[in-house]
């Protein structure tokens, strides 16, 4: 059986990313996306558009990267695979899904007060940081 986990986003941060560092001294930086879609119903045939949410991960330089150039409302495309968290608070399972980023491409521009212009592209990040899933 073969299978596939694999994910490309465009869209606009919806805050600043945060970075955190693992005990090996790796930065993982974590931000959010949003996504717009647009369609037309079909029971009116008039045009609508919703908005996704996606939280993001990378890890290593390509954090590091994220981490000093990009901001709330900044454009970038992502690519990745996705993955399921779990855990419990208080007697209650929850989890979620996100997006364990191995590119991220910073569209758009810095602004007027850049000091130096960001890289297109970021080098891309480690094939996993999971334990538990050997690929």
């Amino acid at each position: 059986m073969v299978t596939f986990n694999r994910v490309i986003l465009a869209g606009n941060l919806v805050r600043d990313p945060e970075t955190r560092f693992l005990p090996s001294g790796d930065a993982v930086t974590s931000f959010s996306i949003a996504v717009n879609s647009k369609y037309k119903a079909k029971s009116s045939n008039e045009a609508r558009e919703e908005v996704s949410f996606f939280d993001i991960s990378v890890f290593g330089k390509t954090a590091e990267n994220c981490a000093e150039y990009l901001s709330k409302g900044r454009p970038v495309l992502v690519e990745g695979r996705l993955r399921q968290r779990s855990w419990e608070t208080d007697g209650v399972k929850r989890s979620k899904i996100e997006v364990v980023a191995s590119n991220v491409q910073f569209l758009g521009s810095r602004g007027a007060a850049a000091e130096s212009p960001a890289p297109s592209t970021t080098a891309p990040a480690p094939e996993s940081q999971d334990d538990d899933i050997p690929f």
